[in-house]
């Protein structure tokens, strides 16, 4: 069983329903973009990555780690292991090649090791290239493990207060050719209901497949529906999913996030993975976990070379309550104005 998350027991994560920003590293590192609607946090630690993002008055809907707090200055080696800062992440992909393209770790390449990910990408500061009130960017470390270098942009929308750009430029920084995805890992609360569209049954693989403990997910009107439920303590499992278009959804609270992406061709995708891939763990640590996952095409880059992909983030008021099928309408009311094709019955 390939689940990919071994995540620290002890560490004690932001309430769901708290307000308050999570806790944030030194000053220098942190940085917010703020429009009328909405509030997003990044820090240039742990790789570079965003620690929330919420409507104004709202809680953060981002699944944060007290590690931000308690381990803000990670050691960062070939033996480093994952550090549960959570948020959203940035990987690359295929796992199972996380270690065999790399001499700094023998143990981990000949153990054909899938855990922990790189920890130049995920636990190194990154530099910040640009701070203002439209648009963050940074540059991470160049890793010896993967031989790629990020460059991550976060800007706000200049048609939407609601909405969040997000790009990732990865670089092969060898002097050979290395051979990658661009993997989007955003951590959210375990009891969010993920809507994601899928022409039949077949296009969802479930690896660590649910025990009865633990609701399984539903094929309903071309749409795949997954939800653990707040009471859900332990089991997990991971969904590999082939979406029709490109976007899901999560509705957590009275909030709801609409993830849209390049919808990509089958073939373009490592075959171990997917282009969707939801993971949950519904109390493996504290309170759990669910991650939205997307995966870019999977590409072979000369020395020096670079690929790019692309996230955007809307978040809306959802004030229906828990409720599938009034949240699937909420969906197809907003189909036109967000280019939801298949939320709609």
């Amino acid at each position: 069983m390939q689940l990919h998350h071994r995540i620290t027991l002890c560490l004690l994560l932001l309430p769901t329903l708290a307000i308050a920003q999570p806790d944030t590293p030194a000053e220098d590192h942190a940085a917010v973009l703020e429009s009328s609607e909405l509030q997003l946090q990044a820090t240039s630690a742990f790789g570079g990555r965003v620690l929330s993002l919420q409507r104004k008055g709202e809680p953060n809907f981002l699944r944060t780690g007290a590690a931000v707090r308690t381990q803000p200055d990670p050691v960062v080696n070939a033996s480093s292991d994952d550090i549960a800062y959570l948020g959203h992440d940035v990987w690359v992909g295929p796992q199972s090649q996380w270690w065999l393209h790399q001499q700094i770790n023998p143990e981990r390449r000949a153990a054909a090791a899938n855990w922990p990910p790189d920890p130049w990408l995920s636990l190194a500061p990154a530099q910040w290239l640009q701070r203002d009130a439209g648009q963050l960017r940074l540059r991470g470390a160049a890793s010896p493990v993967t031989g790629m270098q990020l460059e991550k942009t976060f800007r706000l929308d200049p048609e939407r207060a609601d909405t969040v750009q997000l790009q990732v430029s990865g670089q092969n920084i060898r002097d050979t050719p290395v051979a990658w995805d661009l993997w989007f890992n955003t951590r959210v609360h375990p009891a969010t209901r993920v809507f994601v569209p899928v022409s039949m049954a077949s296009d969802i693989r479930v690896e660590g497949a649910p025990d009865p403990g633990m609701p399984d997910h539903r094929f309903e009107d071309g749409m795949l529906v997954l939800q653990a439920g707040a009471s859900s303590r332990g089991p997990r499992g991971k969904w590999f999913v082939q979406p029709t278009v490109g976007w899901m959804a999560g509705f957590n609270g009275s909030q709801a996030l609409i993830v849209r992406f390049a919808k990509q061709p089958r073939s373009t995708i490592h075959p171990e993975q997917a282009q969707v891939e939801l993971y949950l763990d519904a109390g493996g640590i504290v309170e759990g976990l669910l991650e939205m996952e997307v995966h870019a095409p999977y590409r072979e880059l000369q020395a020096g070379e670079r690929m790019q992909a692309a996230e955007q983030w809307t978040l809306l008021q959802w004030d229906g309550g828990d409720d599938a099928a009034a949240q699937r309408g909420f969906l197809c009311a907003h189909a036109a104005a967000l280019q939801l094709a298949g939320a709609c019955r």
